[in-house]
């Protein structure tokens, strides 16, 4: 199975803190290397997990608060440092080409690769990378400032093969693709064999998606079904829920919520305030309304399967 793979370069925090490292998380799918958010000290994580950077296809931004967005431009350069030749291409919110095109102007000497910035919509969710093997849309979060959320598809494997069947038809090595893909294999004689005798069907594709940072948004909830892991945003327990709702941010209970509309097979929440000593206070509201629930920390993979 091709991989498909999380892992967590920084949880966020709702606040400045040594304990949890702006929000940044690479994914891996089918060796293509994407980012989501890139909070100060992201290159510096992926040195520290071994992430080349060379493999990074695209970079996504939820939102221009510097927690997510602040290593950005130490990134591009670094990158450039290392000769890096093949574009990136950057998503975000309208002020993301506002707030670095003046950045990039003045490294543009510099830089030996091109940067291509694509502003996405914050009103309505909008398909913006397609892949031979996944595709991403992004979709509006609820924050204080323009906030998107991303979520990564993967394409629909293609069925498996009966050997059985190909040895008996005798259906030679490079006609098994175009099986897969659909066609019928015809015998020398002239008979037809339909592709579906030669397959049995492929696993479920896999599915994640980014939710952060953003206040409860039930009306997401049908942009979010199917998926294999949800990750959305747990910045304090119940007993601030009025303070969370006036910064633009989530309880753990109310994420674990979001969960029992879209039911995913696991949930995983992060951006924790600094003013938890004991995240597990967190987990244990959200594990109450939605069993299959974690928590992020710095340096954790998961493989979606």
């Amino acid at each position: 199975m091709e991989s498909f793979t999380l892992r967590i370069l920084g949880c966020g925090s709702a606040k400045p803190t040594r304990r949890h490292r702006p929000a940044c998380q690479i994914v891996d799918i089918h060796g293509h290397l994407c980012m989501i958010d890139c909070g100060e000290g992201s290159q510096l994580q992926m040195c520290r997990y071994g992430i080349s950077t060379s493999r990074l296809r695209h970079i996504f931004i939820s939102h221009l608060h510097g927690d997510h967005c602040f290593g950005l431009m130490g990134l591009l350069c670094t990158m450039s440092l290392e000769k890096r030749l093949a574009p990136i291409d950057i998503y975000g919110p309208q002020g993301l080409a506002d707030y670095f095109k003046p950045q990039l102007a003045f490294y543009a000497g510099a830089l030996t690769f091109p940067i291509n910035l694509h502003v996405v919509s914050t009103t309505e969710p909008q398909e913006v990378v397609v892949e031979k093997g996944y595709r991403v849309t992004s979709f509006p979060l609820r924050h204080r400032v323009d906030c998107v959320g991303y979520r990564i598809d993967e394409a629909q494997p293609l069925p498996h093969i009966l050997p059985d069947m190909i040895k008996c038809f005798e259906v030679p090595h490079y006609a098994i693709r175009a099986i897969k893909e659909g066609a019928d294999w015809t015998t020398p004689d002239g008979r037809i064999i339909p592709h579906e005798r030669f397959v049995r069907p492929a696993r479920q594709p896999r599915a994640y998606a980014y939710c952060s940072d953003t206040a409860s948004k039930p009306d997401n909830a049908p942009l979010l079904q199917n998926l294999t892991l949800l990750y959305h945003e747990a910045t304090y327990a119940e007993e601030h829920a009025g303070h969370a709702h006036e910064v633009g941010h989530s309880t753990a209970r109310e994420a674990a919520e979001i969960a029992t509309l879209c039911k995913p097979k696991q949930l995983l929440i992060g951006h924790f305030s600094s003013r938890y000593n004991d995240e597990d206070q967190l987990l244990k509201e959200a594990v109450a309304v939605f069993p299959e629930t974690i928590l992020a920390h710095e340096g954790m993979t998961i493989e979606l399967t």
